[in-house]
């Protein structure tokens, strides 16, 4: 039976669980400044409750949402967190790759533990970014590399183009409301020992207003957001990654580890849901 607390990635252990930053410290390529103290807040909140795994990336903010990562990870053990950051495709080539990932290294103030391009390049051979992916782990700015929005074909192209490190992670749109990647990426992922990160996995809030997860969360004192968390992460090898904006939802999302659905919980809700499978 699954661990509901870790997911372990290349030897190691992550929660099962993370902080996604999207719209932390502003929108695309587009920083905001006016709440860096309670967003500061809401991370180190996180941390504190073993939500030690914080995904971001350069576009996030325009890169603001990674100073306010490295910001609030300052007191805290260093090696007990995982920080996930992604180059966008515009910066895809060599040259591209490398500028951007010591960019993101400087205002983390620290190497990234995993790194992921944020969707497939076009004009870009997939093996030019790899291959400096490659690089940027023999130079020792991050530790893990992976992708993300991609299939299981480019996963494919993307793995032939490497020759000393392999894929970690992929990172794809998940959730009740969003299921495709059950028919093919996350079990390619749990059959190859990768990583599988669901992105939007409450849907913006929808599936936190669910009257149905709402019934089967009182059996367990939980809330629909837990349920539909809890219902994630359930699956093999599959980590979440809800937005942490504000501190009440942080501690609920919180709320989603450490019990688990019974089976038969686990079945109604996929069977309530299954349209999202198409």
């Amino acid at each position: 039976m699954r661990d509901l607390k870790f997911f372990k990635i290349m030897g190691e252990k992550v929660p099962c669980l993370g902080m996604g930053t999207w719209r932390i410290g502003g929108g695309f390529l587009s920083p905001d400044y006016s709440m860096d103290r309670e967003w500061i807040a809401v991370l180190r909140r996180g941390l504190e409750l073993g939500m030690t795994l914080i995904d971001t990336a350069e576009v996030y903010g325009g890169g603001h949402a990674e100073e306010l990562v490295g910001e609030a990870i300052k007191g805290f053990p260093r090696d007990e967190i995982f920080i996930v950051s992604k180059v966008w495709p515009d910066n895809a080539t060599r040259k591209g790759v490398l500028k951007a990932t010591k960019a993101s290294v400087k205002r983390l103030g620290t190497y990234i533990d995993l790194y992921l391009l944020h969707w497939p390049a076009e004009g870009v051979p997939i093996c030019e970014t790899m291959k400096a992916m490659e690089e940027l782990v023999d130079k020792g700015l991050v530790r893990h590399i992976g992708l993300s929005n991609f299939e299981v074909k480019e996963i494919e192209k993307a793995r032939n183009c490497l020759s000393k490190v392999d894929i970690a992670a992929v990172q794809n749109r998940h959730s009740l409301m969003y299921r495709r990647y059950e028919k093919d990426v996350i079990p390619y992922c749990a059959r190859e020992g990768m990583m599988f990160m669901s992105y939007t996995p409450l849907e913006k809030g929808l599936l936190a207003r669910d009257r149905f997860l709402a019934e089967i969360g009182e059996k367990y004192g939980k809330t629909a957001a837990q349920v539909a968390l809890n219902w994630l992460i359930c699956i093999e090898p599959v980590v979440a990654i809800p937005k942490a904006a504000r501190l009440s939802h942080l501690e609920e999302n919180a709320g989603a580890m450490g019990w688990r659905l019974s089976r038969e919980d686990w079945e109604l809700i996929s069977r309530k849901f299954r349209q999202y499978l198409y």
